[in-house]
This record gives C-alpha cells, structure tokens and sequence, in this order.
C-alpha cells in the first residue's frame, strides 16, 4: 500500500490550530459537524487531535456563564481524554491497519513531524475489499 494513494491531504482535511480560542473551536465543531480533528502548532506540527468530548468537559469544568466567556481560553488549555496517535509517511500498512482499529483517522506527519494529512479508516477498509477483490 502506498501510504500517498490514500492520503487526505492537509489542505482538504479539516483541522484547528492550538492558539485559537475555545469558542471559536466549538463554533467550528458545530458548523462542521466533525466529531474529532487534528490540531497543529503555529509551525504545523502536529499536535493532538480534539474531540467534542474534550470541549464539552472543558466547558463543565471550567463553567462559563456565557459562550464570550470561553474567548479568555486557548485550545490548547483543553486536556485530551484520550490520544490520538499519528504515523508516519514512511508507515507500513500494518501499522496503519495496527492503528485504525482504535482511530476512525490517523495524522500522518512527514519525516519533521510537519502534519501533511490524515488517512480515514473507511479508506483503509476499502483498500482491504480492493486487495480480497470483494464488491459491495
């Protein structure tokens, strides 16, 4: 498998950078409708990814009387529940299938742990039906 085949590159995958203010990634979450995204530094770097979760607990711990109130926090202030673990290009399939049984994506950085895309779990099954030549 070529890791660059399935490849969702960075500019058509939807990510958040760790500077912006909470509010602004919990209106981005509702606009998009995204569950879990990547999140880099202001260098590209790939960082984490953050769930609706993760907001959702950071709100309640932190009980803002207003959605302005969560302007005063960046994203990266917000802790993770869990990790989502990144690959590299040079990855092997097993890895990645190793991988997208936990993750419905993987982060996928370059040899400077520069964030270049994600690769979707669904793009890692069809590869599978490809390989057994299984039509659905």
């Amino acid at each position: 498998m070529n890791i660059l085949n399935y490849l969702t590159t960075k500019n058509n995958t939807y990510y958040l950078k760790d500077d912006i203010s909470v509010r602004q990634a919990v209106e981005k979450f509702d606009f998009y409708k995204y569950s879990v995204v990547p999140v880099i530094d202001e260098t590209g770097k790939y960082v984490n990814s953050i769930s609706e979760g993760d907001l959702l607990r950071f709100i309640k711990i932190n009980d803002p009387i207003s959605l302005k109130d969560l302007e005063n926090h960046q994203l990266f202030e917000v802790s993770r529940y869990r990790t989502y673990e990144c690959l590299s290009i040079s990855s092997s399939f097993k890895e990645i299938l190793a991988l997208s049984l936990s993750q419905n994506f993987i982060p996928i950085i370059d040899d400077r742990g520069m964030f270049i895309g994600i690769i979707k779990r669904k793009d890692v099954i069809k590869h599978l039906l490809e390989i057994k030549d299984i039509n659905i």
